[in-house]
């Protein structure tokens, strides 16, 4: 075991339990559980909600899959992974003050919450908790076998050993804790995420002699490597375009992600945290690739991609150093499980539970639901992750293209076009869905584009038909005008 390297990580630990203990009893003092437990009583400020936006999107795949695809792939990898880098400001942009006035007008604790006062439907908040069910399990998955594979480099644990431990860590302070947790946590965790980062890319560079000599080493080995096209050119500029839908515009429809821009305090808060958090985001992006890609000159040879960014940090850095560089990564694999556990209990506890089991639960019965059901939403992602692929960022970006098709038009729609009704609400979701799983599976990357492209056109089109269509069906939709100013 590294006891060095450990020894920093389990007091960044320590810490996350501390805020998880305090928060929870704030939340026991409260007079709103719901509000508290799953929303943070939408008291965020600008710093705070872009640490937890750049904490939640930044995951496994970003630290530990990521850099493993750079490395095999390239510089081409990387100029891709840039698409990411606006997805804070589209998010914040488009969603911005007008989703949080909405929420709020609603009461609206879930996404569901708000597509379920804006459509009026059972239909859709049923479809929408399937949908957020499935493909965050996917997700979840993938940052369980990314902080059991990082616990596994450093203790030498067998995978299932350290996947216990981590799923134990984890599930304790989100149990607890609730959104309070997930959000105070964040800011420590993003402000690590990016140090961790920046120290890591300055070492590996110097590692490998500077950056002219890394680069030489990789021509040498394969010229694709510093094209834009990869080092098998796969690349093909029709899909790194196409990626652009899954990595940044369609941000907006990930849940996880949309209900940030509910919880924050007023616009002020908001306009600080799309400087911050575009910077934020920029960083870990840019540098966690460039070092995937990097290292590949300075310690070639390693065959399971999602080692990567640990080798190289267990090899060229001194062991405490190396400890709070591989804070950065546990920070964003457990922000991202954080918020993703969140997420589904809401889903199940809020929008099941309370609109079609028991709507007159009281908050007793609440707080117990809630807890048992993120207690157990946890224990099935941890026998989900057992088995893990060789890649888990492909596991991730797989959730991210079905949830952005049943949700991105629902969404943006929903908030600008009065004539969107539930029809056509329920149909683009369907469509999106069915045509994406089937894509995925049977022709991936069609036409040489991101399985994801064709599926958000798709729904977007059938969305707009089918409104359009039963204009005479639909009721009359929600004024979004006097609406309480944040």
């Amino acid at each position: 075991m590294h006891w060095q390297v450990i020894i920093p990580l389990a007091l960044f630990l320590v810490i996350i339990f501390f805020i998880g203990f305090w928060a929870n009893a704030q939340v026991r003092r409260s007079d709103s559980f719901l509000s508290d437990y799953f929303l943070g009583g939408r008291e965020m400020g600008g710093f705070l909600l872009a640490m937890t936006m750049m904490a939640t999107y930044g995951s496994a795949s970003s630290f530990i899959g990521g850099p493993g695809v750079a490395y095999q792939t390239g510089l081409g990898w990387v100029l891709l992974a840039m698409a990411q880098l606006p997805a804070g400001y589209f998010v914040l942009m488009i969603l911005g003050k007008k989703f949080a006035i909405i929420a709020r007008k609603y009461e609206a604790i879930t996404l569901i919450d708000f597509l379920k006062g804006r459509y009026q439907s059972n239909a859709i908040v049923l479809l929408s908790a399937i949908a957020i069910f499935v493909f965050l399990f996917a997700s979840m998955t993938a940052q369980w076998v990314g902080g059991a594979r990082l616990i596994e480099s450093l203790t030498g644990l067998s995978y299932r050993g350290a996947l216990l431990i981590f799923a134990v860590a984890v599930l304790v302070y989100v149990i607890i804790g609730g959104f309070a947790a997930v959000a105070l946590t964040d800011a420590l965790q993003g402000t690590v995420m990016m140090i961790g980062t920046v120290i890591l890319l300055v070492a590996v560079i110097i590692e490998g002699g500077g950056v002219s000599a890394i680069m030489a080493e990789l021509v040498a080995e394969n010229p694709n490597l510093v094209s834009p096209y990869g080092a098998d050119a796969s690349l093909s500029p029709l899909y790194v375009s196409s990626f652009w839908i899954l990595i940044g515009i369609g941000v907006i429809g990930l849940p996880q992600i949309a209900v940030r821009a509910m919880s924050y305090k007023d616009s002020k808060g908001m306009h600080r945290a799309i400087i911050i958090g575009t910077i934020g985001i920029g960083t870990i992006m840019f540098g966690m690739h460039l070092i995937g890609v990097f290292g590949r000159a300075v310690i070639p040879g390693i065959e399971i991609g999602d080692k990567v960014m640990p080798t190289l940090t267990l090899d060229i850095l001194p062991p405490v150093l190396a400890g709070i560089v591989l804070a950065a990564p546990m920070a964003a694999i457990m922000s991202t499980v954080n918020a993703l556990l969140i997420l589904v209990s809401s889903t199940v506890v809020k929008d099941v539970y309370l609109n079609f089991i028991k709507p007159s639960a009281k908050d007793a019965e609440i707080k117990r639901m809630s807890f048992i059901v993120t207690t157990a939403v946890g224990i099935a992602v941890v026998l989900f992750a057992l088995n893990p692929p060789e890649l888990l960022i492909w596991l991730n970006l797989f959730a991210f293209g079905g949830l952005e098709s049943a949700f991105l038009w629902n969404v943006v729609l929903g908030l600008y076009w009065k004539g969107a009704n539930k029809y056509g609400a329920i149909a683009s979701m369907i469509v999106g869905l069915v045509s994406y799983v089937y894509i995925y599976h049977f022709h991936n990357n069609v036409f040489g584009m991101n399985s994801v492209t064709i599926p958000v056109l798709a729904s977007l089109l059938v969305f707009v038909l089918v409104s359009l269509g039963t204009r005479h069906l639909a009721s009359p939709q929600n004024d979004f005008n006097n609406k309480p100013s944040i």
